[in-house]
């Protein structure tokens, strides 16, 4: 049905622009880097007019303002191809392809993970010293 393709192709669009990077088949990512980048386009300008046409395709109002004012101008410089389409291979159930769409000034956030396996650490760390304290008491 065309409601449900629709609104299936909205809250992808919008999941695009909540993480900037997402998981999805390849037939789908690139109906959805069509509409996105023509969002992405409109957003350059920051108008009223803009920001209406915009929010009448998404969902989420914070993601419109994210979209006019976080991702938008990073793109200011940029005549086009704001999304970039990484191929992951087949599915296993039904040999889709997979593939990643993200943004193209997209950061993997390594570091993220690294101060995370840290913290992990410190806290294991505390835990032996407070089981070590009630022993000696």
């Amino acid at each position: 049905m065309s409601a449900a393709r629709k609104a299936l192709h909205r809250s992808m669009v919008t999941s695009l622009f909540r993480y900037e990077r997402i998981k999805t088949t390849k037939a789908k990512a690139l109906a959805i880097r069509r509409t996105a980048e023509k969002m992405i386009t409109r957003a350059k300008v920051d108008s009223v007019h803009n920001r209406r046409i915009v929010s009448g395709r998404l969902y989420d109002e914070n993601m419109v303002n994210k979209l006019f004012v976080d991702i938008a101008p990073r793109m200011k410089e940029r005549n086009g191809g704001y999304t970039r389409v990484l191929k992951l291979g087949e599915r296993y159930g039904d040999a889709a392809m997979m593939v990643i769409l993200e943004l193209v000034d997209y950061k993997l956030d390594v570091e993220g993970k690294d101060k995370k396996a840290k913290k992990k650490e410190e806290k294991s760390k505390e835990k032996k010293s407070k089981k070590e304290k009630t022993e000696k008491e």
